[in-house]
C-alpha cells in the first residue's frame, strides 16, 4: 500500500505581503520616476511568470519557497520565517488550521486587498509620489497638501459672488497667494463665471514705459483668455484716447459678450509700482472701472482680483487708488495646529511639540518654509536637528529662498543698509514708511510694539553673515 503523496507549499502571511509591498513601492519611487510596476515587469525582475505571481498574491494556491525567496531578493530583502507559512492542499483541516495560526483568513478585507495587490500598490505609489515631489509654485487643486485658513478661503468665496467686487489678495512672496487664487477661479468656474488669470510681471518693459500700449496688451490678453477675438484694430479708438478706448473696449465689446460674471485676476500688480510715470495713472483707471460697476451691469459683470506683495508706496489721492475699496485679504503664517496639521499629511506622526516649537522658531509658520522642511523630514534625507544647525550656519535647505530674498536686497542698497540696522538694533530705530513697506512686502521684518525686528530666527543669522560677514 503506498502513502498519498503530500504537496507542500507555502502562502504569504499579512507580514510577509505588507514588507514585499513596502520594498515594491520604494522600487517603484527610486527606479520607476513613481509609476507603479504592471505584473508583467514584477515577473521579468523575479524571473518566474505572471501565473505564479496572480498565485502569490491570491492566497488561493501555494507556491515555493523558493518563488518567495525570489520574490523577495528581487526587492532587496531577505525572506524571514514570519514572512511565509506552510500550506497542505492535501489536508484541508491542516491548511484552515495553518491559515488560522497566521492571521491571514480573519479578515475578508484584507483577504480582498491582497488579492488586488498590484492595483492597491499603485494606488500607495501615487500617494507615496506626491511626498516625494519637491513643494515649489502653487499648490495644485487636487493636492492634499493645502491647508485653508479659515475664514479666508470662505470670505473670498462668498465675495467674488457679488457684483462688481474687488478683492485684494495681499502677502509677501511664497505664503500662498497663487495657491489661494488658484481655489478662487475654480470656486468662480464652479459657479458658471468666466476666469481670467494674468501675471503682470509678463508685461515687458516697453508696455511699462507706454499705457497706451499697456492697455492694448492687457485688452487682448482679456479677451484671449475669454475666447473672444481681440480685433483691437476695428474696436479700438485711439481719437478718444487711451483711457476711455480701453474702458469702451471691456465694457461695449468683451463683457457685452459675456453672459456670465467674469473675474479678472491681476497677479503682482506691485510690479507698475517700479513706473511711476504710468502706474498712477493705471491704478486711477482700475478704480473708475470699479465705480462703474455701481450702476453700470455690462460692468457689474466684472470682479477684480488684485494680488501683490507691497502695500502701495507711492503717493496717490485716495480717491483714485484702488487700493483702499474692497475686501482686503492678508495671508500670514500658518499656526502652530496648521503645521501640526501638514506634518500629519507627510505622514509625520512622530513629531513632537516640542519639536514643532525648534522648526517655528526657526522659520516661524511661513508656507513655503514649513513646506520644505516637512519634505525633507518625509524623505529622510536629514533630521530635524541637522536642519536646524545646517540652516543657522550657512542657509541650508532654504538657501534658495534665502539667496532670492538678498538678492532684492542687494538692488536696492539703501534697503540693505537699513535691514542691517535692524539687524543689530538693541531699541526701537526710526524708518520711514516706505523703507517699512517695502521691508514687509518682502516679508522680512515683524513688528514687536514699536520695535521692528528680523522676521525669523533664520533671516537674522543668514542675513547678519551676508551683510556683516558675521
Amino acid at each position: 500500500m503506498y502513502k498519498t503523496k503530500r504537496q507542500r507549499g507555502v502562502v504569504l502571511t499579512s507580514v510577509g505581503i505588507k514588507r514585499l509591498q513596502s520594498a515594491i513601492l520604494s522600487v517603484e519611487i527610486v527606479e520607476n520616476k513613481g509609476e507603479h510596476l504592471t505584473l508583467e515587469q514584477i515577473s521579468s525582475r523575479i524571473h518566474v511568470s505572471t501565473r505564479t505571481l496572480s498565485k502569490l498574491w491570491s492566497l488561493s494556491e501555494s507556491v515555493d519557497q523558493k518563488t518567495i525567496k525570489l520574490c523577495f531578493s528581487a526587492f532587496n530583502l531577505e525572506l524571514r520565517s514570519e514572512d511565509y507559512t506552510i500550506l497542505n492542499k492535501a489536508n484541508e483541516t491542516e491548511t484552515s488550521e495553518l491559515l488560522s495560526i497566521a492571521n491571514i483568513g480573519e479578515d475578508l478585507s484584507q483577504r480582498s486587498e491582497l488579492t488586488s495587490f498590484v492595483e492597491k500598490s499603485h494606488t500607495q505609489t501615487e500617494q507615496i509620489e506626491n511626498l516625494w515631489s519637491y513643494p515649489d509654485g502653487p499648490i495644485p487643486l487636487d493636492s492634499h497638501f493645502y491647508i485653508e485658513r479659515p475664514p479666508l478661503e470662505r470670505k473670498v468665496y462668498r465675495e467674488v459672488t457679488t457684483s462688481g467686487c474687488v478683492i485684494r489678495i495681499r502677502s509677501p512672496k511664497q505664503m500662498g497667494k497663487s495657491s489661494l487664487v488658484l481655489r478662487l477661479c475654480a470656486f468662480a468656474r464652479k459657479q458658471g463665471y468666466q476666469t481670467v488669470n494674468l501675471n503682470c510681471c509678463q508685461f515687458d518693459s516697453e508696455c511699462l514705459n507706454d499705457l497706451n500700449k499697456l492697455l492694448r496688451r492687457l485688452c487682448w490678453k482679456i479677451a484671449s483668455q475669454l475666447g473672444i477675438d481681440p480685433n483691437l484694430k476695428e474696436k479700438w479708438n485711439e481719437e478718444i484716447g487711451y483711457n476711455l478706448s480701453s474702458g469702451f473696449y471691456l465694457e461695449n465689446y468683451l463683457l457685452e459678450q459675456c453672459q456670465s460674471p467674469v473675474v479678472l485676476v491681476l497677479n503682482e500688480v506691485d510690479r507698475f509700482f517700479e513706473y511711476p510715470h504710468i502706474c498712477h495713472e493705471f491704478f486711477a483707471l482700475l478704480r473708475s472701472w470699479c465705480e462703474e460697476a455701481r450702476h453700470n451691469p455690462n460692468w457689474q459683470k466684472l470682479r477684480l482680483v488684485m494680488v501683490y506683495s507691497t502695500e502701495e508706496y507711492i503717493s496717490m489721492n485716495i480717491n483714485l487708488s484702488p487700493f483702499n475699496i474692497g475686501l482686503p485679504i492678508r495671508l500670514n503664517d500658518f499656526t502652530q495646529p496648521q503645521v501640526e496639521d501638514l506634518a500629519r499629511r507627510y505622514s509625520l506622526d512622530s513629531l513632537k511639540a516640542k519639536d514643532f516649537a525648534q522648526l517655528m522658531t526657526l522659520v516661524g509658520g511661513h508656507p513655503a518654509l514649513i513646506q520644505i522642511s516637512l519634505y525633507y523630514l518625509c524623505s529622510q534625507e536629514m533630521t530635524l536637528k541637522e536642519i536646524i544647525e545646517d540652516a543657522m550656519a550657512n542657509g541650508g535647505i532654504y538657501h534658495d529662498h534665502l539667496w532670492r530674498q538678498l538678492i532684492k536686497l542687494q538692488q536696492n542698497t539703501r534697503l540693505a543698509k537699513i535691514y542691517a540696522e535692524i539687524l543689530v538694533a538693541k531699541q526701537g530705530i526710526s524708518l520711514n514708511p516706505i523703507e517699512i513697506y517695502k521691508l514687509e512686502g518682502l516679508g522680512l521684518i515683524r513688528f514687536e510694539g514699536d520695535r521692528v525686528l528680523p522676521r525669523y530666527d533664520l533671516y537674522h543669522a543668514y542675513f547678519a553673515k551676508q551683510l556683516y560677514g558675521a
